[in-house]
């Protein structure tokens, strides 16, 4: 059974004033960040700073990469109101040592959350990744085409992330938020919302703009995907746990260039059709 969920989304931009460097004045849009307190079960468990777009997949998906919850049914509703700020969650049986399970934090590299509950990394062992899931160049490329089509907030107003599922190159969701955690746990959110057969991560790829840190790599693996692309790069614990969860990692990728980090063996190579875009490029220079 499904969590019940309000539908409060906010507004993603505002406009304002600024002076520009000629001294004259302009109406710009930047992203309307806000807090967010999540409650279970009438208790505080954290404030994220966040867009709002799809609060409630948010808490969902932040409680699952967080294990406090195993499935969609440990939770009976999300609730969230915007006058107060704050999502109460009701689980359906409590969550078991809660106050332990929270206790410690880890400082984390992300923005717009700043944290995560330790104990996750002796979790990872349990994590096993498809063994035949693979992507190809072409696919790769079509993926890339699709981000650099989809409208998106950070055109209009700059300073935020944006992540996606994908099925191929087909786009399943894209979600943008002011950290590229909150991007992540709203998909994790969203998978869990979708009817059973559709849940699993083990045929999906996971694209983010933010670079590949030990704690997305942790959030994608417990979400089954096995295969994520960023637009940026890759830290060396993001590079040693995709590593060792033989996970597919490619970076720096921006139109037909990329680099893949660990999982080769996933990527099926097609250099030909890097090779002709790059015979194109000469031919229209000439």
């Amino acid at each position: 059974m499904l969590p019940r969920l309000t539908q409060a989304s906010a507004p993603l931009t505002r406009e304002v004033t600024v002076v520009n460097e000629h001294g004259q004045t302009e109406t710009v849009s930047i992203p309307a960040e806000r807090p967010l307190t999540i409650y279970v079960d009438r208790r505080e468990v954290v404030t994220l700073m966040t867009l709002g777009a799809m609060p409630e997949l948010l808490v969902l998906g932040y409680l699952r990469n967080q294990r406090l919850i195993r499935q969609p049914s440990d939770v009976l509703s999300i609730m969230v109101d915007w006058e107060v700020n704050a999502a109460a969650v009701e689980t359906r049986d409590g969550i078991t040592d809660i106050d332990a399970r929270t206790a410690q934090r880890v400082v984390t590299t992300g923005c717009g959350q700043g944290s995560v509950f330790g104990g996750l990394m002796q979790e990872l062992d349990q994590i096993q990744l498809p063994a035949d899931a693979r992507i190809s160049q072409s696919s790769l490329y079509g993926l890339l085409n699709a981000i650099r089509l989809q409208e998106t907030t950070y055109k209009s107003a700059g300073s935020v992330h944006g992540c996606a599922l994908f099925r191929g190159a087909d786009m399943l969701r894209f979600v943008e938020d002011v950290g590229r955690h909150n991007a992540i746990d709203t998909l994790a959110g969203w998978m869990w919302m979708q009817p059973e057969s559709e849940q699993r991560g083990d045929d999906k790829i996971f694209y983010t703009t933010g670079r590949l840190t030990s704690e997305m790599i942790m959030k994608s693996a417990q979400m089954g995907v096995p295969i994520v692309v960023s637009r940026s790069g890759m830290t060396q614990m993001g590079y040693e746990l995709a590593r060792d969860l033989d996970l597919c990692a490619i970076g720096r990728a921006v139109n037909r260039r990329f680099v893949c980090y660990t999982g080769a063996h996933r990527l099926i190579l097609q250099p030909e059709l890097a090779a002709a875009r790059n015979v194109d490029a000469a031919n229209a220079a000439g």
